[in-house]
């Protein structure tokens, strides 16, 4: 009797984009955000027969990238080797001089400073907190982010309400 293969529909990958965006704000690094987005597709495509046609993708596809985070956080924490040998010599990938807006330096300066603000209070923040804003900000209603979650939607407006809420205790200084 052979195996019936299954496939993922060929939307999952509409979503690369914005998988990669939350993995780069949960990791803060390219190379790590590239690999825990190939980590959710690969374990997408291992799961696959899981997956019900006509259900959430993106949900599915989001649960599956933050169950992979939590899974490497946990890995690297229980790891007593904190960096390797090529953290020590890797490039800073998180500025781009590249384009700076509308050429004016001060400005550009100062925008990297609140960005490096906000990913530092985005950071501090815990796993959990951090995953629900990020899939906040890209658009999850909140049914969405309590199937993404596996939890209640009361449960996900009460969480995400603390973690703005220590954002915006963290962020004050740009509050008017």
């Amino acid at each position: 009797m052979e195996k019936e293969t299954v496939t993922l529909p060929r939307t999952a990958l509409d979503h690369i984009d914005s998988l990669f965006r939350v993995a780069r704000n949960l990791t803060g690094r390219d190379s790590d955000a590239e690999d825990l987005v190939q980590e959710t597709y690969t374990r997408a495509i291992a799961a696959g027969a899981q997956f019900t046609a006509g259900t959430n993708l993106r949900a599915w596809l989001f649960r599956i990238l933050r169950n992979a985070h939590i899974d490497i956080y946990r890995r690297a924490r229980a790891n007593p080797v904190d960096g390797g040998f090529e953290d020590e010599f890797a490039a800073d990938t998180t500025t781009t001089a590249s384009e700076p807006l509308r050429g004016d330096a001060e400005l550009e300066r100062l925008r990297g400073v609140v960005t490096t603000d906000i990913e530092a209070a985005l950071a501090s923040l815990g796993v959990d907190a951090r995953a629900i804003i990020l899939l906040d900000l890209e658009g999850f209603t909140e049914t969405e982010l309590a199937e993404t979650l596996g939890c209640a939607v009361g449960t996900v407006k009460s969480r995400l309400a603390r973690a703005r809420s220590i954002l915006r205790e963290r962020l004050r200084d740009y509050r008017s």
